[in-house]
């Protein structure tokens, strides 16, 4: 870097596949890259025993293929820091990203933050987590195929989820807390007429058994009716997620739903500051898209550090 004051020439919020994915294209294409991770390396994927549907890897952990992602990232000169940036300051030539011992100047900023998945917060969920738990139905719903797993929500995750999984499973429950839904009456209506779901409302899950795996899931009624257990094979929570974007309020345009807003290349509202990944609004939140992101992310703060319109 020509700049002294400098400490890097893009930092990069988060170290999933979208952070990892903007890492390798930006230090490949020639920028000091540093990354902050507050928890570990991966994000999200690592807690998924196998994953299936990235092009061309076939079966692979969420573990190694977030290794993987790591050795190349710093195998190309990028450096990780776990630790947290607790604000930022992205509005001038010199972007701040401050952590609880340091502040970092940087000319470009990558927002690869993610999301939280909402939970339950009922017994078993965390157990048997990558066992029967689920949280993305297109990534783990093939591997229940034939068998009978419950979708708890009442938006259009829940009922796309419910959708997607009866076309490969044997039976699906809704579980819903209310009658009334947020989804589309559209995608609700393909749902009643569907002999493979049942519908099970004014419900709650208030524990996920299973010793090894899910077994069973005990139902709590919201309306008073006695509680029941089902017996089914996974889990799979759709009732909402959480974008990690509050950091950036004010400074970076949002929708209501708190996801940044990005154009096709990554690029946000302010010069030379980027959102990747499943922060940003759009409409797939898939592996393979995190790391597109990313690729499109690190490829556009290149371009522009450069001077230049495009590669």
């Amino acid at each position: 870097m020509e700049n002294k004051n400098l400490d890097y020439d893009l930092g990069i919020i988060g170290a999933g596949p979208a952070g990892l994915s903007a890492a390798i294209y930006a230090a490949r294409g020639g920028l000091s890259v540093v990354c902050f991770e507050r928890e570990v390396h991966g994000g999200q994927i690592v807690s998924s025993p196998e994953v299936e549907n990235y092009p061309a890897l076939g079966k692979v952990s969420g573990a190694d293929f977030a290794n993987a992602l790591y050795e190349q990232a710093v195998g190309f000169g990028a450096e990780i820091l776990y630790d947290e940036v607790t604000a930022a300051e992205l509005q001038g030539e010199v972007k701040l990203l401050h952590t609880a011992e340091k502040t970092y100047r940087v000319r470009a900023v990558v927002v690869a933050g993610g999301v939280a998945r909402r939970k339950l917060d009922c017994p078993g969920e965390d157990r048997l987590l990558g066992r029967g738990v689920s949280y993305c139905a297109t990534c783990d719903g093939a591997f229940f195929a034939g068998k009978t797993v419950a979708v708890v929500g009442g938006g259009n995750t829940a009922v796309e989820d419910a959708l997607y999984l009866a076309a490969r499973c044997e039976k699906v429950y809704l579980i819903h807390r209310r009658q009334g839904f947020r989804a589309s009456e559209a995608e609700l209506a393909k749902l009643r007429s569907n002999p493979k779901v049942e519908f099970l409302l004014d419900a709650q899950v208030a524990e996920i058994r299973g010793d090894m795996q899910v077994e069973s899931i005990l139902l709590h009624s919201t309306v008073g009716a006695p509680d029941r257990e089902i017996p089914v094979s996974a889990v799979f929570v759709a009732v909402g997620l959480i974008p990690s974007n509050e950091l950036f309020r004010g400074q970076l345009p949002m929708t209501e739903q708190g996801y940044l807003v990005a154009d096709d290349s990554c690029r946000t509202a302010l010069a030379r500051v980027y959102a990747a990944g499943d922060t940003r609004e759009k409409a797939l939140r898939q592996l393979v898209t995190a790391a597109a992101d990313g690729a499109l992310a690190g490829s556009s703060a290149v371009a522009d550090l450069a001077g230049e319109a495009t590669l």
